[in-house]
């Protein structure tokens, strides 16, 4: 009887926190009695005694640590020694690891995981929701039942033990935080970056000293040459004979696997270098209404596309410039303060971008810690009315490059490099200044001439930032045949060096993102050489470093450029490639000439440069084959003429227009221009696949609800065909 009405009472205070003592009858006999198990719910509240009084019971609740880690006290309660989850006995030296809520109940520790995982953040027994909630690390074994947490030496497996992790915030504190964070004063250094993850685990191929030509964890980067002819009279002496050396980096690992068809998903974390980004952003008066409202919109996708182990910083400029929060790492609390900090992001003032810049190169200078690949992204649609037009400057011509802080220009004394990748948005911003700012740094300069393409334009550039494969690659270049001598190398805005003898020379690259592709022109005088059929003018190989070993590696085998002397050649057989590559870069040096005879006042003069350089690529022989590169480049040259039509035009869009065009040239990298709508432009003429993909993830996915319709895109459509087809 006695048993029977301590059940009923237990039932019926189940959900009341009553506390119903044990008698000798209800102890299990093993551990599948259900009933002795349910004895054991207690609550942290007033109980009542078995005669229906308050009596001052007080559950066991073990003593903090300074750890984190909490241990009983001397005596335990029988009440205690069952989990309410499983139901088995909770009993020290079992070999179960056991955690106490705030609210006193206490259960195993892997039921109580596994309860929680899923987002219950409220007691089984009380439903009190709890501040804190327990986490199985990766150095548990709680599947088993087994705790390896072991941090201050306690009898292993034989703790009532609490891990916690702290729940979010709710929103009304982060907002209080963000705040806080706005009006904190700035360090001196901001030091204060957040701690990295520890790094992935390297594969031990890429450590081992495996020659990279059998790296299956980065690739092989891909090495191919073309001399302009194949065969060259063993009689004759060839002038500025032109060897085109093309590279391409390798695949992302986890990529081979996965077509590009199917549906997108992130590129994982641990197959790419991690990278430490700062977004400098023009807030000035200029920036209200729409244009403050897209960039909010873009800043939200960038956030959401980066990474856990990616580290995000903002800078806000106008009058003066300010850090919203040190580098932190897009993990969901710290995607969550971005999102925050940008969404509150106000338009007023005026436009310092000097000290926006310093800021930015601040971060990235004085952090403790980096992550493999830095990079900064600077927005302004507005010129720099505290530099570049302040009072009292007596250069004829604006210092651009004195916006740029010294710490980050490319090939600086530390070494450091950040390349700045500058976005002029819309009619009134400064683009000589923000072409000038990337071509320093080593990053490119876009045109969003249309506002509504903002987004997909920093889409396309964390498309590349996220896929960095190579860092540091040098293209070595030897002359095999002793008679022969360098005789130029074109890189664009690559630096390139050759021996005091002509015998030797290099191109440093720097970073290639994935599947990226470099085409360089070298040419040598090919000497008279009588006696063989045969000549070895150039071998070629390539240096870089992983970025996540962080192993330099050598291409084992050089690329050994030759050709056929014969006595005679009958038919001279122009290589395509070749004629390619001359065509781009004649047409890259038509675009300078043109925007420097442009700047002068002389329009007409710069839109005759333009035509001319027209009716040249339409004779030449890859025109002729009707090679679509040559179609693109032709139209590309008509656009710029036609936006050179007066000088108001110019003013507006054109200046952006051929900027934007000779940055992408230059660094043989893909940008955004104009309004992206021309399937025929060079727009997207270096775009890679990782590019290509979060483009096409900035046009179907959408921040918050329902998205505003887009009347311009930018194309993820490659049209470049030269880069699809097989070289």
């Amino acid at each position: 009887m006695g048993s029977k009405w301590r059940k009923a009472k237990l039932a019926l205070g189940l959900n009341t926190c009553l506390y119903v003592p044990q008698t000798s009858e209800d102890l299990p006999a093993s551990n599948d009695v259900a009933a002795g198990r349910f004895s054991d719910v207690v609550s942290s509240s007033s109980m009542l005694s078995p005669t229906g009084h308050a009596a001052d019971y007080q559950p066991t609740t073990p003593t903090p640590s300074s750890s984190g880690l909490l241990l009983p006290k001397t005596r335990i309660k029988s009440s205690k020694r069952t989990c309410a989850i499983c139901l088995n006995t909770m009993k020290p030296g079992h070999g179960h690891a056991i955690f106490t809520a705030e609210c006193s109940h206490s259960f195993h520790f892997h039921c109580i995981t596994s309860n929680v995982k899923h987002g219950n953040q409220i007691c089984p027994v009380c439903r009190a929701k709890w501040k804190e909630i327990p986490f199985q690390s990766a150095a548990s074994n709680l599947s088993l039942g087994v705790s390896r947490i072991n941090p201050v030496g306690w009898p292993q497996d034989d703790a009532w033990m609490t891990v916690l992790r702290r729940l979010p915030s709710p929103r009304l504190d982060a907002n209080r935080q963000i705040a806080s964070i706005f009006h904190a004063p700035e360090p001196p250094i901001f030091d204060d970056d957040e701690a990295l993850d520890q790094q992935p685990e390297i594969c031990e191929k890429c450590t081992s000293g495996v020659n990279a030509a059998n790296n299956d964890c980065i690739g092989v980067v891909e090495v191919k040459t073309y001399p302009e002819v194949s065969a060259v009279p063993r009689s004759t002496f060839h002038n500025n004979f032109a060897v085109l050396i093309h590279l391409k980096a390798p695949l992302i690992s986890g990529r081979q696997n996965s077509s590009r068809n199917s549906e997108l998903s992130p590129i994982s974390q641990n197959s790419r270098a991690p990278v430490d980004l700062v977004t400098v952003l023009d807030v000035s008066g200029s920036m209200a209404g729409t244009k403050l409202a897209l960039l909010k919109r873009a800043m939200s996708f960038v956030v959401q596309n980066l990474g856990p182990s990616d580290r995000l910083s903002v800078i806000a400029f106008s009058s003066t410039a300010r850090r919203l929060f040190p580098l932190r790492q897009m993990t969901d609390i710290g995607r969550q303060q971005a999102l925050q900090a940008v969404n509150s992001l106000s338009s007023n003032g005026g436009t310092n971008i000097a000290e926006g810049l310093r800021k930015g190169a601040k971060v990235l200078t004085d952090r403790k810690l980096k992550n493999p690949v830095g990079s900064i992204i600077l927005l302004s649609d507005g010129q720099d009315t505290y530099t570049v037009n302040s009072p009292g400057r007596t250069h004829s011509r604006p210092d651009y490059q004195s916006l740029l802080p010294i710490s980050i220009h490319r090939n600086n004394a530390s070494g450091l490099q950040i390349p700045v990748h500058a976005f002029g948005f819309g009619v009134d911003h400064d683009a000589s200044s923000m072409h000038s700012i990337s071509e320093k740094s080593g990053g490119t300069f876009s045109f969003i001439e249309a506002e509504s393409v903002i987004q997909d334009a920093f889409a396309q550039c964390i498309g590349g930032l996220l896929s960095v494969v190579l860092q540091e690659l040098q293209i070595k270049i030897e002359c095999v045949h002793p008679s022969l001598q360098l005789g130029s190398i074109k890189a664009g805005s690559y630096p390139s060096n050759m021996t005091a003898d002509a015998r030797m020379g290099s191109i440093s690259v720097g970073d290639l993102y994935a599947e990226e592709e470099r085409d360089f022109l070298v040419t040598v005088n090919v000497p008279v050489d009588g006696s063989r059929t045969e000549t070895s003018l150039l071998k070629v190989r390539c240096v870089y470093r992983d970025p996540i070993s962080k192993e330099m590696m050598t291409q084992e085998e050089a690329n050994e450029v030759k050709i056929q002397r014969p006595e005679i050649t009958r038919q001279v057989v122009v290589s395509m490639e070749v004629d390619r590559q001359r065509n781009r870069l004649r047409a890259a040096e038509a675009m300078a000439e043109a925007r420097a005879a442009a700047e002068n006042g002389d329009l007409v003069g710069a839109v005759s440069v333009l035509e001319s350089c027209r009716n040249a690529l339409s004779e030449t022989a890859s025109a002729q084959s009707g090679d679509r590169l040559c179609v693109a480049l032709c139209a590309e040259l008509k656009e710029m003429q036609e936006r050179m039509a007066n000088r108001r035009v110019y003013e507006e869009s054109g200046r952006a227009y051929v900027l934007s065009g000779l940055s992408s040239h230059s660094w043989q990298r893909a940008t955004a221009r104009g309004d992206s709508t021309d399937s025929t432009s060079l727009v997207q003429a270096y775009q890679t696949p990782s590019m290509v993909d979060m483009v096409t993830r900035s046009q179907t996915m959408f921040m918050g609800n329902a998205p505003a319709p887009r009347q311009r895109t930018l194309q993820p459509a490659q049209s470049f065909p030269a880069r699809a087809q097989p070289r």
